[in-house]
């Protein structure tokens, strides 16, 4: 089974909280109800749209859209930017600094990510595993 929804994005304040809110919107239609572990999932998820939106913000001249696949057991997200440049860690993780944080999580939480040239700009993905209907699992 394959799902797709596509989010054109207008940058300025609010578009994070804007990408958490469209993704929850879409996963609660495409899994509905869910159990603790399901909604710890749901979390992750959550979370790692926004760091990769706020990393776009940050270092990509502002996304500008935000797609979520559902294929063959797995979620796939995608936010593209303007910027060419390669998202990149600025050193080692350092657990006490209060911002760095966003590659290294996706590192630990998602099953895989990566980026893709775009235009004049590029995507940053992350996937996650997904159950059956009903449920979100890692």
């Amino acid at each position: 089974m394959t799902e797709s929804r596509r989010f054109s994005l207008q940058s300025g304040p609010g578009v994070v909280a804007e990408c958490r809110d469209l993704t929850r919107q879409v996963l609660d239609e495409w899994f509905g109800p869910r159990g603790a572990e399901g909604r710890a999932a749901l979390e992750d998820v959550l979370l790692l749209v926004s760091e990769v939106v706020t990393n776009a913000c940050r270092h990509g001249d502002a996304p500008y859209e935000l797609r979520l696949d559902r294929i063959d057991g797995k979620l796939w997200v995608q936010v593209s930017d303007n910027s060419p440049l390669r998202p990149r860690p600025h050193g080692r993780h350092r657990p006490a600094q209060s911002s760095g944080h966003g590659l290294y999580l996706l590192q630990r939480l998602s099953s895989a990510w990566g980026w893709l040239p775009r235009g004049a700009g590029k995507t940053v993905w992350f996937e996650m595993p997904v159950g059956r209907p009903g449920d979100l699992a890692l």
